[in-house]
C-alpha cells in the first residue's frame, strides 16, 4: 500500500512541477499550455475571418464557460485526479500480471522503437484514434456513460472551445480503454505523443468551430466542421438514435462502419439532446451530474 501512496504523491508533485514549467516556459516546444493557447487563438481567428453562421457572435453562448472547461480539463483535472489515478492503475495492472509471472512486455506485439520515426507516429495516431472512436460510441450506447457525455452535448452554439467541454469522468473512461492497446505496442517517446496530441487538438478545435470547411475529398478521412455538427444535432431519426459521426480526428471509421450521417447542410440545425432544457447550466452542477441532480 505504501508503494501506491508514494506513486500518488510523486504523481502530484511531478505534474505540478510540469505545469509550473509549462507556464514559466521552461520546457521545449512540447509545451501544452502555450500550445493550447496558440491553437485556440488561430482557430478563433479563423472563426472571425470565415464564419459559417454569420449571425453567431465571436463570444458565442457559453464562450467563457467553455474556455474555463478547456483549461480545467486540460491541466487542472490532471492535477486533481487523473495523473495519480493513471499511474496507480498502471502499477496495479503490472502487479497483477506479476502475480502470474508475466509483465506487460510479454504482450508487446512489436518493438516500436526499431521503426522509423514517421511509422511510429502513424501507428500511435491510428491506434489512439480508433480506440477513441470506439469509446465514443460506447458513451452514446450505454445510459450510464451517456449521462456523463451529456455535458459535452449540452453545447447550444458550436465554437472552438466547445471541443474541451466534457465531464471529468470521460477521460477516466478514455484513458482506461486506451491503456492496454497502447501498452501492447508501447515504446512511444514523449515527442511522438506531443506531435499527435497537438494535431488532434487542432483538428478537434476545427471540428467544433464556426467554420464552413470539409477539406474536399479529405472529408472521407478527416473529421470536419460540416460533419461534426451533425454529431451534436438535437433530433435524429429513430434508426440513428444512438448517435452519428463519432469520429475524433478521423472520419474514416464512420464511413467504414456506416455511422456517417450528413443529410444536408447542418449550419442552422438545433444542437443539444432531448431534455437539455432541464440540464444544469453551470460548471459545478454539470461536473456533479448525474450524481447530483436537480
Amino acid at each position: 500500500m505504501n508503494k501506491y501512496i508514494d506513486i500518488i504523491k510523486s504523481s502530484y508533485s511531478d505534474y505540478w512541477n510540469y505545469v509550473k514549467q509549462s507556464v514559466l516556459m521552461d520546457l521545449n516546444w512540447e509545451n501544452y499550455f502555450y500550445g493550447l493557447i496558440i491553437i485556440s487563438l488561430v482557430v478563433w481567428g479563423l472563426e472571425a475571418i470565415f464564419p459559417w453562421r454569420k449571425n453567431q457572435s465571436l463570444f458565442r453562448k457559453d464562450f467563457w464557460l467553455d474556455t474555463f472547461y478547456m483549461f480545467f480539463n486540460f491541466f487542472i483535472l490532471n492535477l486533481i485526479v487523473l495523473i495519480a489515478l493513471s499511474n496507480s492503475a498502471a502499477e496495479l495492472f503490472n502487479d497483477i500480471l506479476g502475480i502470474v509471472g508475466l509483465s506487460i512486455a510479454n504482450f508487446q506485439l512489436l518493438e516500436i522503437n526499431n521503426l522509423p520515426f514517421f511509422a511510429r507516429i502513424f501507428i500511435f495516431f491510428i491506434v489512439v484514434d480508433f480506440v477513441q472512436w470506439w469509446t465514443h460510441r460506447l458513451l452514446h450506447t450505454f445510459e450510464f456513460l451517456w449521462n456523463f457525455h451529456k455535458v459535452h452535448h449540452s453545447v447550444k452554439e458550436m465554437g472552438f472551445a466547445a471541443h474541451l467541454r466534457y465531464h471529468w469522468m470521460e477521460p477516466v473512461v478514455y484513458s482506461s480503454l486506451k491503456y492496454i492497446p497502447l501498452a501492447i505496442i508501447g515504446g512511444f517517446s514523449a515527442q511522438d505523443v506531443a506531435i499527435v496530441h497537438f494535431f488532434n487538438i487542432f483538428i478537434g478545435h476545427l471540428n467544433h468551430a464556426n467554420i464552413n470547411w470539409d477539406y474536399g475529398w479529405l472529408k472521407y478521412i478527416l473529421n470536419n466542421p460540416k460533419m461534426h455538427i451533425w454529431h451534436h444535432v438535437k433530433v435524429l431519426p429513430e434508426d440513428r438514435k444512438n448517435g452519428v459521426n463519432f469520429g475524433i480526428t478521423l472520419s474514416i471509421w464512420d464511413y467504414i462502419f456506416k455511422t456517417n450521417y450528413i443529410p444536408y447542410s447542418g449550419r442552422d440545425i438545433e444542437l443539444g439532446f432531448e431534455g437539455d432544457e432541464e440540464f444544469p447550466k453551470n460548471f459545478i452542477e454539470q461536473e456533479l451530474y448525474p450524481i447530483v441532480k436537480k
